[in-house]
């Protein structure tokens, strides 16, 4: 059943890759502990709270900056949550894309929002990573931590049953959730990813020289993945 969820998931040429962006600051620290943490995991204190910005913590000897909380209007929450709750259920979840189109999306809200901040997406093998996180992998038919251009037309609320969980893909059917593969928006894994070089295949920056010298070999320009995502 797991290998046939999986493959079910990854079928397309266009979903081989799971693509996570990030903050070229936080490259060491990732490479470092060889690890994704979820940003409860970097700073639990803050676990319900908005961040209107971005901020930068200490996790041991290394500052990361999380991102901002994208707004998202009490008109959209599920009346059975707060928006604390829900919050807090984000921040314990690792974020990835299924598609660079879907990426690239989210990059680019963020790009605007921050012009001068460099950021850096990391490209992992979709099978192997699905494979080894099976348990902790959640499935999402929207983008979870966004709000819709038009909210008062949109047709579902958020709320944590949003979250399916990979195990009963195609097994819970509803319109809350995704039922096939091109459905679903993003793929999140519970507090954190363990050795992320195993999975790593690309890492996309403007410069290669930002890159910790682990994954030097992994560096692909950040413009790559415009002439991808136009093929």
């Amino acid at each position: 059943m797991k290998a046939a969820i999986i493959n079910a998931i990854t079928k397309a040429k266009s979903r081989k890759s799971l693509y996570h962006f990030t903050r070229v600051t936080n490259l060491s620290a990732i490479a470092h502990y060889d690890a994704l943490l979820s940003s409860y995991n970097i700073s639990p204190h803050l676990a319900g709270e908005r961040r209107s910005e971005a901020r930068v913590v200490n996790y041991y000897e290394f500052s990361v900056t999380l991102n901002a909380h994208l707004r998202i209007p009490d008109s959209m929450i599920d009346h059975g949550i707060t928006q604390e709750q829900f919050r807090e259920c984000l921040n314990r979840h690792v974020f990835f894309w299924p598609t660079l189109k879907d990426c690239q999306k989210m990059m680019d809200t963020y790009a605007r929002r921050e012009p001068e901040e460099g950021f850096a997406v990391l490209e992992f093998d979709a099978n192997s990573l699905l494979a080894e996180h099976f348990s902790s992998v959640k499935l999402s038919k929207y983008d979870s931590g966004s709000s819709p251009r038009f909210p008062k037309h949109c047709s579902y609320k958020k709320s944590l049953a949003m979250f399916l969980p990979l195990r009963s893909f195609k097994s819970i059917m509803n319109k809350l959730v995704p039922t096939n593969a091109s459905e679903i928006k993003e793929v999140l894994i519970e507090d954190q990813v363990n050795n992320v070089s195993q999975y790593l295949r690309t890492v996309y920056v403007d410069s290669s020289k930002v890159i910790p010298l682990c994954w030097r070999d992994l560096a692909k320009p950040m413009g790559d993945l415009q002439v991808i995502k136009s093929e």
